[in-house]
């Protein structure tokens, strides 16, 4: 689905939830947007830390991927979030989340966001979330599928172990791993056999200070690129959902 597609949008009401033609999208659209007020956060992953970063576009000899973004190596800058999603006490698993922002990926101004979540590593296990208390072990996945040149697949962050036995998966316990170095993870996308085929390495690095209420709108969906967009399954429900926890926080009803 393209960032420019505005097509099937709801219309939008003078005041108060979006009004829809489906209610199941206003009702998840309105829910999300209320929790989003009540936290004065995301609506899910309210706790987290944002880190600079870097992600270099790597080229593996496989031949090229006919993604623009994808077939061009470099550097770019990125910003990185790693969060949870309940946000339960940290000696509790919980389903960890790490948000990408890459800037000029497709061009100048051509922001890409990807969105991750600890997940299982089997065929089915990768489209499930999966709470853990080990951020730096097993996998994050985008648990639905991205339409990558034209074909399904899905997504995968894997973590490089640190030097620590453990990264618990909270702020404090991140903020405490970053000390010692980085953090790493190896980008990849499903290829027909459902193996991994890495795209990328992202390299975290820097806390940034920002709070609760300035934390970055992540969407995949208004920050896509070029043959790299994420699929059609529920791709109405998610974009509601982005949509009400952005709203819910102030922002504007569209992210730019």
């Amino acid at each position: 689905m393209s960032m420019h597609d505005r097509g099937t949008e709801p219309i939008r009401a003078a005041a108060g939830p979006t009004v829809s033609a489906s209610r199941p999208v206003a009702l998840v659209e309105a829910g999300f947007q209320a929790l989003a007020r009540l936290r004065r956060a995301p609506a899910l992953h309210p706790r987290g830390l944002t880190c600079t970063g870097e992600l270099e576009v790597l080229g593996d000899g496989c031949g090229p991927w006919d993604v623009p973004w994808l077939d061009m190596p470099r550097r770019l800058a990125a910003t990185a979030r790693l969060s949870r999603a309940v946000g339960l006490p940290r000696r509790l698993p919980d389903g960890l989340g790490l948000a990408i922002r890459v800037a000029d990926a497709d061009g100048p101004g051509g922001t890409l966001d990807l969105l991750m979540t600890s997940s299982g590593r089997g065929r089915a296990g990768r489209h499930l979330p999966l709470p853990r208390a080990d951020a730096q072990r097993g996998l994050y996945s985008s648990l639905l599928p991205y339409r990558v040149a034209g074909r399904s697949c899905l997504l995968a962050a894997i973590p490089r172990r640190t030097r620590q036995a453990r990264v618990p998966g909270d702020p404090e316990g991140i903020a405490a791993a970053l000390t010692a170095g980085p953090l790493v993870y190896d980008l990849c996308a499903e290829t027909g056999d459902r193996s991994w085929r890495r795209f990328a390495v992202l390299t975290v690095r820097d806390i940034l200070p920002m709070d609760r209420e300035s934390t970055l709108d992540f969407d995949p969906h208004a920050h896509s690129a070029r043959a790299f967009t994420p699929g059609p399954a529920l791709a109405v429900i998610r974009r509601a959902a982005y949509r009400g926890s952005r709203v819910g926080r102030g922002g504007r009803r569209e992210a730019s």
